[in-house]
């Protein structure tokens, strides 16, 4: 099966095979699969839910090509991911050409100019939707007509791998479902969390439960039955769902199951921290929760293996990572949240000595699964992520800095009833430079470029917001007549002004992007940035990030080296310190040629520069 093949949704039949033998459920998973039912619901529903499970995972079958079947059976987890992989992070309709749809436009354009440096979109939730910018859906399985349809999403996957949300937290108050509750519906009653009222909920209940927004927690509706206060922890217009009716789980292992069908080769479980309430508890990270995440995994695993989870977790650190599970039974990818703050910091003190640190702590997670590292996103950089690894002074000042560059805090509630920082909300352009600085456009975009660096050089997956991929700066005319935080990082812009700026040598969108693309190709052709690969952190120097990487095969490695200062840095490297010794060096970026001392390396820095030092062993 050919690369692009394996891009196309040509290997799914648009109307299921029942004429072959389906699929035969092997003992093994049939009995993870009650397990994890029965932890949920018990041993008797489990019973009673498992042969709706089992036919959901039949029809999936009976949609599979023979051709795809065979490829899947030679499929080889460890693979799952490679250098090769990139993600860009962007909306259906950031781009936007009035002559055609935005899916289209982007499509022609991702073809056109990014194919070479990425080879994954993550296209934000493309779904009819209320509010919160695509995150409040009306309908799980249509696409926005707004957007276009599902002829483009296919369209797009004849030439990238196709990230989907899978929003399976909540659902917009306009759906229907969340209607047909409310009009009494007995099929949808219980889809919901549901109080007739909160006078019976202990006030300690309350103020155990981890909040992420300042909005209510309940919020009324009336129903056929009278007025009602349901869940809803992210904004009035997102109604929980209620896992503890095994029809919702039901209902989104269909809907998982129905975006692979549909393209999705990781599916990023939004919120996933939120999804089983339980009073009494923070209503976080649940077993429950871990439990639900762990099923999509045995079913996925079972019936379309290359299929990623990606959990979306702003948490902090040790929390984040347990959605790994043990490195074979939970996400195969998992966001690198405390990275985007402690880059941040770094860049902002000029001191590398706190990522250094806690980077010193990454591991690798299993030979299938690792980190999704990127700086920036749709939202906002997660202050919740760096709890315990950088003080609440630090924490604040680092928000001070970011509203000195024009950006924003968005806040949430403490059990105290008091307020803290939550995210903060600017582009990384600025948050890595300052407008109006006494300094010349390429030292900020060397200062950026450096930044970004440190994420390509993880171990793991890179993952670029489209925005940083342009220079964009902050957009504060959005927030004005939207009036959210978040629209600082989210500028629609015409497809023919961003072609102008890709065009003009002298424009920072020109110079970023150019020079972002050639890092990221670099970084597709070497073996040593496979997310398996050997990663070292080095302590150096305060003023730069080092770590080595050493290719699965041990025959090749590199030595990253980042200068995070405004200042030229003078650098002996011991080969003890790098683990190996090695007299001849080659800079992949600019073809310099670097042979080694007897018991080091040396090198002289200017500000922001960025080694990449190859060697073979």
């Amino acid at each position: 099966m050919s690369t692009k093949n394996t891009f196309s949704n040509f290997f799914y039949l648009l109307e299921p095979d029942y004429s072959r033998p389906l699929y035969k459920v092997p003992d093994e998973i049939k009995k993870k699969i009650i397990d994890k039912l029965a932890f949920l619901y018990g041993p008797k529903a489990a019973k009673e839910w498992y042969p709706e499970v089992e036919r959901l995972m039949k029809v999936h079958y009976a949609h599979k090509s023979p051709e795809l079947i065979e490829w899947e059976q030679n499929f080889d987890p460890r693979n799952r991911f490679t250098e090769n992989d990139a993600i860009l992070i962007t909306y259906g309709d950031i781009i936007q050409n009035k002559d055609k749809r935005p899916l289209q436009t982007l499509a022609e354009f991702c073809k056109g100019h990014l194919k070479s440096a990425f080879n994954t979109l993550h296209i934000l939730p493309f779904f009819p939707y209320s509010s919160d910018r695509g995150f409040a859906i009306k309908d799980f399985e249509e696409v926005d007509p707004r957007l276009g349809n599902w002829e483009d999403i296919h369209a797009i996957k004849s030439d990238f791998k196709l990230m989907f949300d899978g929003v399976f937290n909540h659902i917009s108050s306009k759906s229907k479902w969340f209607q047909e509750c409310l009009n009494g519906n007995p099929d949808y009653e219980n889809f919901f969390i549901a109080f007739s009222t909160t006078e019976k909920i202990s006030e300690d209940h309350l103020k155990l439960i981890l909040r992420p927004r300042t909005t209510p927690l309940f919020t009324k509706f009336n129903t056929l039955k009278g007025r009602k206060l349901f869940w809803t922890t992210f904004s009035t217009d997102q109604i929980d769902l209620n896992y503890k009716n095994p029809k919702v789980l039901m209902k989104m292992i269909d809907i998982l199951l129905f975006y692979v069908r549909k393209g999705a080769d990781i599916i990023r479980l939004d919120a996933a921290t939120y999804l089983w309430v339980e009073l009494g508890t923070e209503c976080a990270h649940l077993k429950q929760t871990h439990e639900i995440i762990k099923l999509f995994r045995v079913i996925l695993d079972a019936v379309a293996p290359p299929v990623s989870l990606i959990t979306e977790t702003n948490v902090p650190h040790e929390q984040n990572i347990q959605y790994f599970g043990n490195g074979y039974d939970e996400a195969q990818m998992v966001y690198n949240f405390a990275l985007p703050a402690l880059v941040l910091y770094t860049f902002q003190t000029e001191n590398a000595k706190k990522l250094t640190e806690w980077a010193s702590t990454l591991k690798k997670v299993s030979d299938c699964a690792t980190y999704f590292n990127f700086l920036d996103s749709h939202d906002g950089i997660g202050v919740l992520p760096v709890k315990g690894i950088l003080t609440d002074e630090e924490i604040e000042m680092m928000a001070l800095r970011v509203l000195e560059h024009g950006g924003l805090i968005s806040f949430r509630s403490n059990p105290d009833g008091t307020y803290s920082p939550y995210e903060l909300n600017i582009t990384w352009y600025s948050a890595i430079n300052k407008a109006g600085a006494d300094e010349s456009q390429d030292l900020q975009i060397k200062r950026f470029l450096a930044s970004r660096a440190i994420a390509l050089v993880f171990m793991g997956v890179p993952g670029v917001y489209i925005h940083s991929l342009f220079g964009s700066k902050n957009d504060a005319e959005a927030v004005l007549i939207e009036k959210h935080p978040r629209s600082i990082n989210r500028k629609v812009v015409k497809e023919d002004s961003l072609k102008k700026a890709l065009n003009d040598y002298n424009s920072t969108t020109y110079k970023v992007s150019k020079e972002l693309s050639e890092l990221l190709n670099k970084r597709r052709t070497k073996k040593v940035f496979h997310p398996n690969a050997e990663q070292k952190v080095l302590d150096l120097n305060e003023a730069v990030f080092s770590v080595v990487r050493i290719s699965v095969d041990k025959k090749e490695a590199l030595l990253a080296v980042i200068n995070i200062k405004n200042d030229t840095v003078d650098l002996q490297i011991p080969y003890q310190k790098i683990g190996f010794k090695a007299s001849k060096w080659e800079d992949i970026l600019s073809g310099k040629k670097i042979e080694g001392d007897k018991e080091f390396i040396q090198l002289t820095l200017e500000p922001y520069d960025i080694f990449w030092l190859e060697t073979k062993l």
